[in-house]
């Protein structure tokens, strides 16, 4: 079961499924409380009455509980998975513990007899139904046991004897409530966060469902546009030919068959890379290389576009294995800014052996805030002729490589946007781990 089936499952399976240690981290944390409840009451009464509980077993007793405790915590526990079974467990051997203090302190009449609803609390909201029921079942029980049989604890003043009781009453109270308080707090937070999380991943599920339908229909127009582009790189070149040709006409013509070109390498790529976007499909280069070829690409695309370029790092750069779609969502944001002020493009890139930081800036009207919270999660354009997929694809590329995108206004006018790719999982070895990780997956071929 995976993390987002276990929260739909309600409380008890986010707090199964949410980092499982948590749940024992939460137990010795109680536990912790309770010891000190225990105690304190004990030697309270044994102070203001002259007597009490026999001292020996009862510190016998927190003495297990809080060497429990203490091999619990030992390196390398408190990270393991901790199952419905042992989690039940401890929580049974508390309130046999707490039985053994209350057998020892007068059975039901001692106000110690109230620490069963915090370990009941706990237990309903940690375990499984049946886990949780037997917990309750256990302590009504050793509840009715004291209740009939304890050892009898002499007192000289009667009077006396009930203040103490009320005042040990009121005690017990504060630590029950202090306990129950700070474990639904606890609990709390923890479905909150499982809620942020759920959202978070049901819109990456939803965004990728739509990157996956727009591949699907790249492809097909990848296919389709192949022929009407073969026609229009003909009929260029045969205009070409003409000598009687105006010179500026040749030269837009020129220019016309550059960009058919261009489009028939991008589709060709396409076709050719369908499948294998991902790094497993990418060869180990330099990123400085890399960032300088993506720029060239860009410049054959948009020719009159001249942005101001600065690229900061050492040099030759890390080594990455960048997927085609990371490139392609860098060349999206180029695009986005070239569109927004095609004289005012700015593209700075520094980078050091952790990650890489770029900017892409222009100054154009800026980010609308009626699109702004829709950035990343819905198709938004600023341009009527536009799709507004750019963005979308952008995100998602990036959050996939384990990076970030963020949009911002600019002081003197114009959109800022900020990305940072952490180069561990762009590095040369990533391509190794994603090989490997794709064989595991697909398992042998079969003919």
């Amino acid at each position: 079961m995976d993390d987002m089936t276990a929260v739909l499952y309600g409380g008890t399976m986010i707090l199964s499924e949410i980092d499982p240690s948590n749940r024992l981290q939460r137990v010795i944390a109680l536990r912790w409380f309770g010891i000190a409840a225990e105690l304190g009451l004990v030697l309270l009464m044994r102070k203001w009455l002259g007597g009490g509980a026999a001292l020996g077993p009862v510190l016998g007793i927190l003495a297990a509980q809080a060497a429990l405790n203490i091999h619990a915590t030992v390196p390398g526990r408190r990270t393991r998975p901790v199952s419905d079974r042992m989690l039940f467990a401890q929580l049974l051997f508390d309130v046999g513990a707490l039985t053994g203090i209350a057998y020892l302190a007068g059975g039901s009449r001692n106000p110690l007899i109230s620490l069963y609803l915090p370990w009941i609390a706990v237990g309903s909201a940690m375990l499984e139904t049946r886990q949780a029921a037997a917990l309750v079942a256990a302590s009504i029980a050793c509840y009715t046991f004291v209740n009939f049989v304890h050892a009898d604890i002499h007192v000289h003043n009667p009077a006396k004897a009930f203040q103490i009781h009320m005042a040990g009453m009121l005690l017990t109270f504060v630590f029950s409530a202090a306990m129950i308080g700070w474990f639904v707090a606890r609990l709390t937070a923890a479905v909150r966060q499982r809620d942020a999380q759920l959202a978070a991943a049901r819109e990456a599920a939803l965004r990728s469902e739509r990157v996956l339908a727009l591949g699907n229909l790249a492809a097909g127009a990848a296919h389709e546009l192949g022929t009407p582009l073969a026609t229009m790189a003909v009929l260029a070149g045969e205009m070409l030919q003409e000598p009687d040709l105006p010179a500026p006409l040749h030269a837009d013509l020129d220019l016309m068959r550059t960009q058919i070109a261009e489009c028939k390498r991008i589709i060709t790529e396409l076709a050719t890379q369908a499948g294998t976007s991902r790094a497993e499909g990418a060869q180990p280069i330099a990123l400085d290389s890399w960032l300088a070829e993506l720029l060239e690409r860009w410049r054959r695309q948009r020719p009159q576009i001249e942005p101001r370029v600065t690229l900061a790092g050492m040099r030759p750069g890390p080594r990455i294995a960048a997927e085609t779609t990371l490139g392609q969502a860098l060349l999206n944001l180029f695009n986005n800014a070239a569109d927004a002020s095609p004289n005012a493009v700015e593209i700075a890139a520094d980078w050091d052996a952790d990650a890489l930081h770029l900017r892409v800036a222009d100054r154009g009207a800026g980010i609308a805030p009626e699109i702004e919270g829709l950035l990343g999660r819905e198709p938004v354009s600023t341009r009527g002729a536009g799709l507004g997929m750019g963005v979308l694809l952008a995100y998602a590329a990036i959050e996939r490589a384990g990076g970030t995108l963020a949009f911002s206004e600019r002081a003197d006018g114009g959109t800022l946007a900020s990305v940072r790719l952490p180069l561990r999982s762009l590095g040369a070895d990533a391509l190794t781990r994603a090989t490997s990780s794709r064989a595991r997956n697909e398992g042998p071929d079969h003919d």
